[in-house]
């Protein structure tokens, strides 16, 4: 080989190591970060989020997550108002908060059938159908939420009425199972992750889930703050695009989504396989809203006194950030 090959090949090298060492250097975009709040903890159709987490969907799409659960609805709203989180998945009925002012706006329906809403009587009540429970007292959170609505549709569809049934609102799941214990309530609508367990522990029998007689419905919305839309509308679509993937390997990977959400609830593997095998159907895979269920929604906000009058749904939510849309 001549000198003047031999040094040409010396300078490529020399070359072709600046720019591999220039790729090794580059500094590596961040990730955007988005504040996601879960209106419930334990809620097994909100685990979709850390099962993207831990196998990589957000981070494809170049986003972390960082996720805050709170007890209500009412908190998660009062989050957004105050700028603490971005993003949440929180319940259908929620979306009338955004009527009442609420600084966000329904990106996406993520679940429809409240298969997730069971009815519970103990597991020794004489109580064997709904029919048995005509006139009886059955407990919720409070007077005029989504349970109370549940029970009057209940009692509706049973041709009874919307008054079939007793109410009465008692606040948290401890305190409606106590009165259910001491007899003083028939029977609790309880998630289904919790009345799986009772149930398992011989507690309490699942009498019904509201979504076998409950066709039409949103159980569950994710909403995105105003800001975020104005001003990261590329995350947002990032977000749902990241979801909507969860959600096709969520239902498609039983076996490697049961152990993350196991271990995410905090409950055994076997019980979450059974919430899964009952759940699963409700958890939508594009997120378009159901104009039957929102019409639903519209009506229950007039019944239970919770909006004074119907709201224009179509103020409420938008559907131009879903993966479809783009």
């Amino acid at each position: 080989m001549s000198p003047l090959c031999r040094h040409k090949n010396v300078v490529y090298a020399a070359m072709a190591a600046i720019v591999v060492a220039s790729a090794l250097t580059a500094p590596v975009r961040a990730a955007d970060k988005i504040r996601f709040g879960k209106s419930f903890p334990t809620l097994f159709q909100f685990t979709p989020v850390d099962v993207g987490i831990e196998k990589g969907f957000f981070a494809k799409q170049g986003l972390e997550i960082e996720i805050t659960a709170f007890t209500g609805d009412a908190k998660a709203h009062q989050a957004f108002a105050a700028g603490a989180i971005d993003m949440s998945i929180g319940s259908g009925p929620s979306i009338a908060f955004i009527a009442k002012g609420s600084p966000v706006l329904a990106v996406a329906e993520a679940a429809d059938r409240p298969l997730g809403i069971t009815l519970c009587v103990l597991a020794d009540s004489p109580y064997k159908t709904v029919a048995d429970l005509k006139g009886q007292t059955i407990s919720g959170a409070s007077v005029g939420d989504q349970t109370q609505w549940m029970v009057r549709e209940l009692s509706r569809l049973q041709g009874w009425g919307p008054d079939g049934f007793n109410y009465v609102g008692l606040g948290g799941v401890e305190a409606q199972l106590s009165a259910l214990r001491t007899h003083q309530v028939a029977a609790n609508p309880l998630d289904l992750t919790s009345a799986t367990q009772l149930q398992d522990q011989g507690e309490v029998r699942i009498l019904i889930r509201y979504g076998d007689v409950v066709k039409e419905y949103i159980n569950h919305i994710i909403y995105a703050s105003n800001d975020m839309i104005a001003n990261h509308p590329d995350e947002v679509r990032r977000f749902l695009a990241a979801w909507f993937e969860t959600v096709a390997y969520f239902k498609s990977h039983k076996d490697e989504v049961v152990p993350i959400t196991a271990r995410v609830l905090k409950i055994p593997p076997p019980t979450v396989a059974r919430v899964y095998d009952q759940a699963i159907d409700m958890i939508t895979s594009d997120g378009h809203f159901d104009p039957k269920g929102l019409a639903v929604l519209r009506r229950s906000f007039t019944e239970m006194n919770i909006l004074p009058e119907a709201p224009d749904m179509a103020k409420l939510y938008t559907e131009r950030f879903l993966p479809t849309a783009n």
